[in-house]
């Protein structure tokens, strides 16, 4: 059952400023009451997230992966409601929650096996040279250890993989590191009752009581004082430029600064090459729509550019996009804000004399519904119009046409920082592929052939980052198994006694873990 509290560890608080959540396919106020965490709380949980820190930072890594597969139990238990929750707090399919759903519980086990195996902790020993001449090595040993307590800040578009247990939150508790968590206001009841699992997790792991706290509410000071709280370490985001700008700003203030991960914004060109466009336009306009309008657009890698040179074949190819999606039904927005902002966005570009509109897809029936749009310019006019490369949060996308293909290394070159690009491309293609492909890479985190961005793999190899400002930290993902370096940070022991070292790198071993002694990686 739903109580709309907050809490403080294990502990259960109200307050005197109260919320609703809002069903975006009706428009209307849903009846549960929840309860606004303040300053006040935030203080709490930070005071007892920090008093934790040791104690959960010191449990060993097949602790904390029992704990992580726990959560993953506890979703699983309550998954029918958890989905039933979601689907009328953001409008969503069942179908599509259901698919989240698992790959929140994926996520966890799979930072589970992660610290299992222990090659995250980068084990790495150079032993004592006493002998060494002109002079002597002392004993050096490195590890990675728990930054200290995670400030977590839930998304709008992803209640479950993107939330209270999901990427951010799952790799800082492998990390060792304890996690305050802002719920998102669109959706608190999911919120909760996932909250809710973390905390029956905590008690069946016995881990202390710290480890997690959940704070929901829609002010924006509640966020502020969370990053700017003495006892935060580190802090994850998913959401606006404004809001992980915003965010940022008041991290580099702080007397001491920490780092914000925050993944921001995204436009993710495609670039159509002349012999996939030739060999396939109407298969790549068809498949285009199908990523561009895929959960109403509201998707962080969503396709929202796309580069190609002028002519019959590009005029097939919006042909084909334009007859798919003016047959692609409306859907409904996750919540009235994010709607209007779409719409904002929309009418910015049709407003744009620059621009010219395609397409927009079929009227809607219901509340929020984001109606699917396509634009196109030309080249010369994107370059000189900044704001002709910023992201429209949902289904719609920019075509840009250029004269010549040659003139698609200088667009690309006047691109920001992307989390995806894509090369749309045939054999014929490969040795102009090969020329952008440098460029590409100095643009985005993860580049793609002949695949569509939307959808982000759980796994070792994955980047879901890029450079600024599609993300704060260029180095770093939100998804996969390096998501969890975000939350460590190496310390060097020198001519330490056996006794005193970290298990990690004792003689002895005692973790079983791959060590890198001497530049050898033992068995």
């Amino acid at each position: 059952m739903i109580s709309g509290e907050i809490f403080i560890g294990r502990a259960r608080q109200k307050s005197a400023e109260q919320f609703q959540a809002i069903n975006p396919l009706t428009g209307k106020e849903l009846p549960e009451i929840f309860f606004a965490a303040d300053a006040t709380h935030v203080e709490q949980a930070c005071l007892l997230a920090e008093a934790s820190a040791e104690a959960f930072s010191a449990t060993t890594p097949d602790v904390r992966a029992d704990f992580l597969d726990a959560i993953a139990d506890e979703l699983v238990n309550v998954s029918e409601e958890l989905i039933a929750r979601a689907t009328i707090e953001t409008g969503l399919p069942c179908a599509r929650l259901e698919g989240e759903c698992k790959r929140t519980v994926l996520q966890l086990r799979h930072f589970g096996a992660l610290l299992r195996d222990g090659a995250w902790l980068d084990a790495t020993i150079n032993t004592a040279l006493p002998n060494r001449a002109p002079l002597p090595r002392p004993d050096l040993r490195r590890v990675n250890v728990a930054l200290g307590p995670v400030a977590v800040f839930g998304a709008s578009n992803f209640p479950l993989a993107f939330s209270v247990a999901g990427g951010d939150t799952a790799s800082a508790l492998a990390a060792g590191c304890p996690v305050v968590f802002k719920g998102h206001p669109a959706h608190p009841g999911t919120g909760e009752l996932v909250a809710r699992a973390i905390l029956r997790a905590m008690e069946r792991c016995e881990m202390p009581n710290g480890t997690f706290s959940y704070l929901p509410g829609p002010s924006l000071a509640l966020g502020q004082a969370l990053v700017t709280n003495p006892h935060v370490q580190a802090a994850g985001f998913t959401g606006s430029r404004a809001g992980g700008m915003a965010l940022m700003k008041l991290a580099n203030e702080r007397s001491v600064p920490i780092p914000i991960y925050a993944e921001m914004s995204a436009i993710n060109p495609v670039i159509l090459f002349p012999g996939a466009l030739k060999s396939r336009a109407e298969e790549l306009g068809r498949a285009f729509v199908a990523s561009l309008t895929m959960g109403a657009g509201q998707f962080c890698t969503n396709p929202g550019l796309i580069l190609a040179e002028a002519g019959p074949d590009l005029d097939r190819f919006v042909a084909a996009a334009a007859e798919a999606l003016d047959e692609h039904p409306c859907a409904t927005m996750l919540s009235p804000a994010i709607y209007s902002n779409y719409e904002t966005g929309v009418a910015a570009l049709s407003a744009n004399s620059a621009v010219r509109l395609l397409t927009r897809g079929p009227d809607g029936a219901g509340c929020n519904q984001g109606r699917s749009a396509l634009f196109s310019a030309k080249a010369d006019d994107f370059v000189r119009d900044p704001a002709l490369a910023h992201e429209v949060f949902g289904a719609s996308a920019l075509i840009i046409e250029a004269g010549h293909f040659s003139e698609i290394p200088s667009l690309v070159e006047h691109l920001e920082g992307q989390l995806t690009a894509t090369l749309m491309l045939d054999t014929s293609d490969h040795i102009l592929a090969g020329t952008l492909l440098p460029l590409l890479t100095r643009k985005a985190g993860r580049v793609l052939a002949n695949g569509w961005p939307t959808g982000v793999e759980v796994c070792e190899a994955m980047v879901h980052g890029g450079p600024f400002p599609a993300t704060s930290d260029g180095r770093t993902t939100s998804v996969g198994s390096l998501a969890i370096a975000r939350f460590l940070r190496p310390v060097c022991y020198q001519d330490m006694p056996e006794g005193l070292l970290p298990d990690a790198l004792k003689q002895a071993n005692p973790l079983g873990i791959k060590q890198q002694i001497n530049g050898k990686f033992s068995d």
